[in-house]
């Protein structure tokens, strides 16, 4: 054999290798993706871009609600993944909040005083995602007539909800629903079988809707203010839920090519659902977590701690990883519906935990809170940007669990 053929039948040998090779690692499954981890880092007041431009005092009553649902609580543990002490970690600080005097200023001297910031990452990723949410608006009746045909069901006497943590600490934020059944605990019907009449006739209807869209989206966002056909406006809010999990209906339409992923927002959702009627109910049916509520009082809609939700200022958590009541700083960015439908502008400022929901999940993920109305509505739907947070803790607790050095 010549050397040129034995060059040509070792660089057969060789291309074989490789695409060998290449197959095996093309055919080789990908590494799974890191657990989420909460890791916290300490940091300077400094370090909050924007810490001095933020009008800080609008977060003063928001704290205020959180401190007095807080020292409702026996003491103990405030939850999460514990770096929030407890009950008695939060006294002198909560106390303190109440007597503070009106102003940026005197709010901001007051945290710097007795707060120290705590950089959160997830593993060593300090970037996540941040969306919003807001009180939705309906159209409904006391009872089923005309064009209210769409029930809004208060919690059924048989959900049972389970709180996992209780059980084992690896499933601390854990929680799962369903109802009891010959000793066992079973799923609970999904949003198929509940739309199809599964909770029929038990008189668990609180109100009835015009549009089964805006019943779908209330889900969603969790509270909303119902005008009644007889004048009436009624605000309703979270009561429990079938403990499916929720399932993001974006996801789908962008895989069958139904929104672009450039153009997803909860307006191109909606506008999809209502220009394809025949479609609609079998898409929004992809979501099998449905969501119980109740009548409120009040001049907002109630968070998963039990406070009054702040626009602007409430922001939905993790619980899995973080305690409720927490001041969190956040360095985002946030929907400029008047620029344009694609605008954005910075948002950098402190927030409170003060809730939860389906979709939240992970260390560095956030849902704010942005109110009742039109305005609302545009901006939360379209927010869906990265940003990051820091935890503002009592500098004694700061301190035991993130020590400088």
């Amino acid at each position: 054999m010549s050397v040129r053929s034995v060059a040509l039948a070792a660089a057969a040998l060789i291309a074989l290798a490789l695409a060998g090779a290449g197959l095996y690692w093309a055919l080789r499954p990908a590494p799974p993706p890191l657990e989420d981890r909460l890791v916290l880092a300490p940091a300077r007041f400094a370090d909050l871009a924007g810490w001095a431009d933020d009008e800080i005092a609008e977060s003063l009553p928001a704290f205020r609600r959180s401190c007095e649902r807080m020292l409702r609580q026996p003491d103990g543990a405030l939850g999460g993944d514990g770096y929030a002490g407890d009950v008695a970690d939060w006294r002198p600080v909560c106390a303190a909040a109440a007597a503070l005097p009106a102003g940026d200023s005197a709010m901001r001297a007051f945290l710097e005083a007795h707060f120290q910031p705590v950089l959160v990452r997830n593993n060593d990723q300090a970037e996540g995602l941040f969306t919003g949410y807001f009180e939705a608006s309906l159209n409904g009746s006391r009872r089923r007539h005309g064009r209210y045909r769409v029930a809004l069901y208060r919690r059924p006497a048989d959900l049972v909800s389970v709180d996992l943590g209780l059980f084992r600490d690896e499933f601390k934020g854990r929680r799962i629903a369903g109802r009891v059944d010959r000793g066992a605990l079973k799923p609970y019907p999904d949003r198929t079988a509940i739309n199809l009449g599964a909770l029929a006739d038990r008189g668990l209807e609180i109100l009835w809707v015009d549009d089964p869209i805006d019943a779908f989206f209330l889900h969603i966002q969790g509270s909303g203010l119902v005008e009644l056909d007889d004048g009436e406006v009624v605000r309703i809010g979270y009561a429990g839920q079938n403990g499916r999990p929720y399932v993001a209906i974006g996801g789908p339409l962008i895989a069958e090519g139904a929104i672009a992923a450039d153009q997803m927002s909860m307006q191109a959702i909606r506008d999809w659902l209502a220009d394809n009627p025949g479609e609609a109910e079998a898409m929004m049916r992809r979501n099998p977590a449905y969501v119980f509520f109740r009548e409120l009082a009040g001049d907002g809609p109630i968070g998963a701690q039990g406070a009054v939700l702040t626009p602007g200022r409430s922001l939905a958590v993790d619980r899995r990883w973080h305690a409720l009541g927490v001041p969190i700083w956040l360095d985002g960015m946030a929907p400029d519906p008047p620029a344009g439908p694609t605008a954005a502008e910075p948002l950098r400022r402190l927030m409170v935990a003060q809730d939860t929901g389906g979709a939240i999940r992970g260390p560095v993920r956030g849902d704010v809170f942005w109110g009742h109305g039109k305005a609302a509505a545009a901006i939360a739907g379209r927010m869906q940007h990265p940003g990051r947070i820091w935890l503002l803790l009592p500098k004694p607790l700061a301190a035991r669990l993130v020590p400088s050095g």
